[in-house]
């Protein structure tokens, strides 16, 4: 699969929810957005990045796992422009769907790390684990010590999870012998 190609092809935060979204569900997204807040070491994290991310994320703008953690996303582009995302639809998508199915199924997001030049780096979704262990709760009693249950706790446990995963592929884009060497640094 040349996800460089699929990056290239898929759209903005806005382009996406105008094409794929009604308006209530594009209301679901904004009013998510807006319940985002990032911390100051968070966003220092964020600007402490120097490599280029692409960020290819397979999404639904009816699925409420999107709807909960895309945001989120374009909260980090939104404070360091060297990352990159672009949203593709799962169903005007049929062949990323099919590449990046989750346990069987085309489970979104699907979020997929490039390089600048578009070299694959990793690979994440459709849940993080703060997510997961919440869920799990739900079903059957806490499986975890955790105890994340309310959804202020969950949704700064999620951002978390996520920024956690971005920057363990800028400490790999930025420790890149070919990036040090093409960046000289």
């Amino acid at each position: 699969m040349d996800y460089s190609a699929q990056f290239d092809q898929a759209h903005s935060y806005q382009d996406f929810l105008k094409k794929y979204a009604t308006p209530e569900q594009e209301q679901r997204w904004s009013d998510f957005y807006d319940s985002v807040t990032l911390t100051d070491e968070q966003q220092t994290l964020l600007k402490s990045f120097v490599r280029e991310m692409k960020v290819l994320v397979m999404a639904g703008a009816w699925c409420g796992d999107c709807v909960s953690q895309c945001p989120i996303f374009e909260h980090f582009a939104a404070i360091n422009p060297l990352i990159k995302i672009r949203f593709a639809d799962r169903d005007d998508s049929p062949e990323l769907s099919e590449e990046l199915k989750t346990c069987g199924g085309a489970r979104v997001p699907a979020i997929v790390f490039l390089s600048e030049d578009g070299q694959f780096c990793g690979r994440a979704g459709d849940r993080t684990l703060s997510k997961y262990r919440s869920v799990m709760a739900e079903l059957g009693g806490a499986t975890c010590p955790t105890g994340l249950a309310a959804d202020a706790e969950l949704t700064t446990a999620v951002i978390q999870d996520w920024l956690n995963e971005f920057e363990r592929i800028q400490w790999m884009l930025r420790t890149s012998s070919r990036l040090r060497q093409l960046h000289g640094d």
